[in-house]
């Protein structure tokens, strides 16, 4: 199976899993009088589009170069996580207004059976936190690392649930708006992920060059390669699931164009055949004086 269609059925796994979250926890929360439930099924709610956006974006993603796009369709992946993030921190404005509606609003104590409702919920969405993130990791995504925190940060927001209905129902009343500040509570920990999401999908999309181990792993693998005697400049820049390569290859200045050209391929395809996750790689030939970087 080719990493798109895996990420792709990654996606489609966590979709379907939030469909039916989000079912149960209006359900619950309607017939358990908990607006945290119902927060937490909101929040889910937002979750199934943003799976779609991230569908999208990995579909798009994959398409292979073109003409106008010489280093393939990758950078939509993090653009679409920026979108992700957006329908997060709308998700969490609602659910603060609405807890904040509630707060101000007598309403009766949530129902016991909502406890159950949501550590089957918190188990389910911490299972779903690992098997995509393992997932992302392993095909190096951004909008799959961002489709995990959704599950980890709706695990998160049912734990203040859970949170906040017990000390709701054994407190008895008065402490009905326990399981709204619950809700306020969980914002918090969304818009915090919110940040963890956006700043790796920013850092992508500026191309910076922060892979210290990729380098080392480039540098060392181009000194197994007959004729090069060194490496200089290695810049990496990442576009969805593919690295793209700029190296300096030192070789002996006295070789011909032609034995300089052979062994750039050689590199390249041996730098290709080793790291399978890399794209683009250019070679540039420097001839060697004796210091290497």
């Amino acid at each position: 199976m080719s990493n798109s269609n895996l990420a792709v059925r990654t996606v489609i796994f966590s979709m379907l899993g939030n469909v039916a979250l989000a079912t149960i926890k209006f359900l619950a929360g309607i017939f358990g009088n908990s607006y945290a439930l119902i927060a937490d099924g909101i929040e889910s709610v937002v979750d199934v589009f943003a799976s779609v956006l991230v569908l999208l974006g990995l579909k798009y993603s994959a398409r292979p170069a073109d003409e106008n796009h010489p280093y393939g369709h990758g950078k939509a992946e993090p653009l679409v996580t920026f979108l992700v993030v957006v329908f997060l921190v709308v998700s969490a404005g609602t659910i603060a207004w609405q807890a904040y509606q509630h707060i101000v609003t007598p309403h009766k104590l949530p129902k016991p059976f909502t406890l159950v409702v949501l550590a089957v919920i918190i188990i389910w969405k911490e299972i779903s936190f690992q098997v995509v993130m393992a997932r992302s990791k392993k095909l190096k995504s951004s909008s799959l690392k961002a489709e995990a925190w959704h599950h980890r940060s709706d695990a998160i927001t049912s734990i203040a649930a859970f949170i906040g209905i017990t000390i709701a129902i054994f407190g008895g009343e008065g402490f009905e708006v326990a399981d709204d500040y619950a809700a306020l509570l969980a914002v918090v920990f969304i818009l915090f992920n919110c940040y963890k999401i956006f700043r790796p999908a920013l850092s992508e999309v500026m191309d910076e060059n922060n892979y210290e181990e990729m380098t080392a792993q480039i540098r060392q693998i181009s000194l197994t390669v007959p004729g090069v005697k060194g490496t200089e400049k290695c810049f990496i820049r990442k576009a969805g699931m593919e690295y793209h390569v700029d190296l300096h290859a030192l070789v002996d200045g006295e070789l011909t164009v032609t034995k300089g050209h052979d062994i750039s391929h050689q590199l390249k395809d041996k730098l290709c055949k080793v790291i399978p996750e890399l794209g683009n790689v250019l070679i540039h030939i420097e001839p060697y004086e004796g210091n290497v970087n």
